[in-house]
């Protein structure tokens, strides 16, 4: 039998390449004579994430194009024609059996060239409001896998299979981890325990609000594990040192994200579809702050599906100074309402998203 090989492309951002190496890793799992090659745009995160996960990646010349008007928007068509021709050339080379797409600029070429070429391809997409590349690109494609009802507002409706979103593994099995995340992170066990998690570079807006009102944790008798992103962790490191109270610590990053989810019993979040789909399996109740900095404003969506059903709190992100922290500390005193937000989130979980993936990827090869 030959060698089984794939293409996987998507990036820019955590959201489209976690799930590219975990689809990856999936495959890897099921076929043991399989090679893999990634593609990416150049200077973008996953130039460096993916070889340290282990794999190859070429880059393409891409970015996105500026919905508002930008001098950058002149070079878009040039940097278009320059990655679907070396993309043709990428799938000449490397004769994929199969091309799986998971967004991100550079999965548009890419999934473009191997579908016209015949070759199977799937898009796997995050969010419940899919950009404009995948839109497009799914009138081409073999299957789009979704984490959201109602996509057939989007794409053809014989192409949908619902498969959730990858979640990392190191998640899986948080939950018998809760009193080594209270002990890794010092937090009082008499409390309820609040984790505000705006990303890895931060969020400005959950981190000015949280500084605004820092008193009122320890005035409310409440923990707090503060995840700040680089830019914000100097000035949250001398807030905590001036308020000096055990249980309420700030990390600029935090590695052990399990141990964090078991430690905690509230969660604020930014409203990434990847986030999100941990948030579910972790099923705390969880106060979402959708960034207002994305493309067709999709982190509103994913959060709004989610209060359409019980399953989260929202607060916009122009509200935020005004009202996060005053909805966090209604919400830690409202056990009924916790009991009832963490019991529908876990109805949303889907935590075999890539096995479900790769099967039907594998599948169209057959």
């Amino acid at each position: 039998m030959k060698k089984l090989k794939v293409i996987v492309s998507g990036g820019g951002t955590g959201g489209h390449i976690f799930p590219a190496i975990a689809i990856a890793k999936s495959l890897e799992n099921k076929v043991s004579d399989i090679e893999l090659l990634f593609v990416g745009a150049k200077d973008r995160m996953e130039m460096q994430k993916v070889p340290e996960a282990g794999y190859k990646i070429e880059g393409l010349w891409i970015s996105g194009f500026q919905r508002s008007f930008s001098s950058r928007n002149l070079m878009f068509p040039f940097k278009l024609i320059s990655s679907v021709i070396k993309s043709m050339k990428i799938v000449r080379r490397f004769k994929p059996d199969l091309v799986i797409g998971t967004g991100g600029f550079a999965s548009g070429p890419l999934l473009f060239v191997a579908s016209r070429k015949g070759i199977p391809s799937v898009i796997q997409e995050q969010n419940s409001y899919p950009g404009i590349t995948n839109k497009v690109l799914s009138k081409y494609v073999n299957k789009v896998c979704v984490a959201y009802d109602n996509m057939e507002r989007f794409f053809p409706k014989d192409k949908i299979i619902f498969t959730g979103n990858p979640i990392r593994k190191a998640i899986l099995n948080f939950k018998d981890k809760r009193e080594e995340g209270k002990k890794l992170f010092g937090v009082n066990n008499g409390k309820i325990t609040i984790l505000v998690v705006g990303g890895s570079l931060g969020a400005r807006t959950i981190n000015e609000s949280i500084k605004e009102s820092i008193s009122e944790f320890a005035n409310n008798e409440l923990n707090l594990i503060w995840q700040t992103g680089t830019s914000f962790s100097d000035e949250a490191k001398n807030i905590i040192e001036d308020i000096n109270i055990y249980g309420i610590s700030s990390h600029m990053f935090i590695r052990e994200m399990d141990l964090a989810y078991a430690a905690s019993d509230i969660i604020v979040s930014r409203a990434g579809a990847i986030a999100i789909s941990e948030l579910c399996f972790v099923g705390k109740p969880i106060l979402l702050v959708p960034s207002p900095n994305v493309a067709e404003d999709h982190q509103t969506q994913n959060a709004q599906s989610l209060v359409n059903k019980n399953s989260a709190l929202m607060v916009k992100d122009v509200d935020a100074k005004r009202k996060l922290v005053s909805e966090l500390i209604s919400l830690s005193r409202n056990k009924d309402l916790q009991g009832l937000l963490s019991s529908n989130i876990q109805k949303l979980s889907v935590d075999n998203a890539a096995v479900r993936i790769s099967d039907l990827s594998l599948n169209l090869i057959e």
